[in-house]
């Protein structure tokens, strides 16, 4: 009887101690959206058919995109309204502050595929490591209040140029490594042409108050949203068909104070894929990308959410909520990292999502790409609670944990995680203080059956 008692009074001390971190995370994560406003929407408005935009998808609307911006400047900020009609751009959108740029029902904005359309170069960023590179093709530096909103399209339209470089990029992107190794100052990192380094198709950089909400975006260069060193960030509503070469749907790196919510993805690569810098790049700028919430999203295409690998700032209080899948996912949840990077990710919260086919569900690894293996810069991961995460057949791993010796994963707790039907349930290496509670992996195992 007191053997009962005992466990009995473990039991409840355990619900009590999961309750009290439920709420905890409840009011870390209300707090952080108290933060989160977005972009001062701007009242007074412009139409850019009055700069002499025509919809007729072959005259040159970049000259009064240019002009648009220039008027909203002058004036303190505007809502530039683009109507109906396809808007061909031979060049980049630059914006200004103060702008919220409405993209109407019926309206596309088409960029043209003509590589030097993009020069000269633009400070920017490209696979955590700051070079001069090609614009993106929206692109702003530096600003604040700034919108894209309607129910409008953005096709980047990069199929027939951009999208055949990544057979073309190593030379450059090893150079954009040695050079962030060898830390040459950025000014000197100059790309562009002849290094088949792809522009990302937004980009906001050292931004602050920025709202993105409700277009449609294809045909990516390559990233979508490049979310870099800026902060109070909503992405609101969103809708993708974007599988060109590496298109990620949302990336912020060293961002924080960051809203994602209620997206429709498809993309052909990470749905959303959190960063924060490479190596020595990450090392020097050390400001995490941080306060991010997801939630409400449907996600299809590569990975669903993904933690690094370039991350060597830091990431930390990630809270992915009540999202659901709209396809395949290769891979539900994927946290990476490896020797080369450092840094930290922690305090990572799962709660209530699902999946449907994936080939591994939930998979953390110390040692992506088996890259930097005889390096020193382990990275501490800790911090990781998944509570509610159901997933219907998982073909190769279910909950992956994949540490170093140098440098363990800790505190990890998987409570309510159900699969029904998987390969490989677990698989746990240099791991500390990891807690499976209530968790079915494979099925369900009901009442014993009886000796005969």
């Amino acid at each position: 009887m007191r053997n009962w008692l005992l466990l009995g009074g473990l039991f409840l001390l355990s619900l009590a101690a999961s309750a009290a971190n439920d709420s905890l995370r409840i009011a870390q994560r209300d707090a952080i959206l108290a933060q989160i406003t977005g972009a001062s929407l701007p009242e007074r408005t412009l139409t850019i058919t009055s700069f002499g935009a025509k919809g007729d998808g072959k005259t040159d609307c970049k000259p009064a995109f240019d002009k648009a911006m220039k008027r909203a400047a002058k004036v303190g900020g505007a809502r530039i309204v683009v109507p109906a009609g396809t808007y061909w751009l031979e060049g980049p959108i630059h914006f200004v502050s103060n702008v919220n740029l409405e993209l109407q029902e019926g309206a596309t904005l088409k960029f043209s595929p003509e590589p030097s359309s993009y020069l000269p170069l633009v400070k920017t960023s490209w696979e955590g490591t700051f070079v001069q590179n090609y614009s993106p093709f929206i692109y702003g530096y530096g600003l604040e209040n700034v919108a894209i909103t309607g129910r409008g399209t953005i096709d980047g339209n990069a199929g027939s140029t951009f999208a055949t470089w990544r057979s073309k990029q190593r030379e450059g992107q090893q150079l954009s490594r040695q050079m962030n190794h060898q830390e040459v100052p950025v000014a000197e990192r100059n790309f562009g042409e002849g290094y088949w380094l792809r522009p990302q198709l937004i980009q906001f950089f050292n931004c602050r108050n920025i709202t993105l909400s409700g277009v449609f975006i294809t045909n990516a260069p390559f990233w979508c949203i490049h979310l870099l060193k800026s902060e109070n960030v909503i992405c609101r509503g969103l809708r993708y068909d974007a599988k060109l070469v590496n298109n990620d749907g949302i990336d912020p790196e060293y961002t924080r104070n960051v809203l994602i919510e209620d997206i429709e993805f498809n993309n052909g690569d990470d749905n959303v894929a959190i960063k924060c810098g490479r190596d020595n790049d990450g090392w020097a700028t050390a400001t995490p990308s941080e306060n991010i919430i997801i939630r409400h999203c449907k996600f299809k295409g590569l990975h669903g959410v993904v933690l690094g690998s370039e991350m060597s700032a830091g990431v930390q209080r990630i809270f992915i909520e009540d999202c659901t899948y709209a396809g395949y996912c290769k891979r539900g949840i994927y946290i990476k990292t490896n020797p080369d990077r450092g840094g930290f990710i922690r305090d990572i919260y799962v709660n209530n999502c699902e999946f449907d086919e994936v080939e591994d569900l939930f998979y953390v690894t110390s040692m992506y790409g088996g890259e930097g293996l005889d390096n020193v810069h382990f990275t501490e991961v800790s911090g990781i609670h998944v509570d509610n995460l159901r997933c219907r057949k998982v073909r190769a791993a279910g909950l992956v944990l994949q540490g170093t010796e140098a440098k363990p994963i800790t505190d990890v707790t998987f409570n309510r995680v159900n699969i029904g039907e998987v390969k490989t349930a677990l698989s746990f290496s240099n791991t500390i203080g990891v807690k499976v509670d209530n968790c079915h992996l494979g099925g369900t195992v009901g009442v014993p059956s009886m000796a005969k």
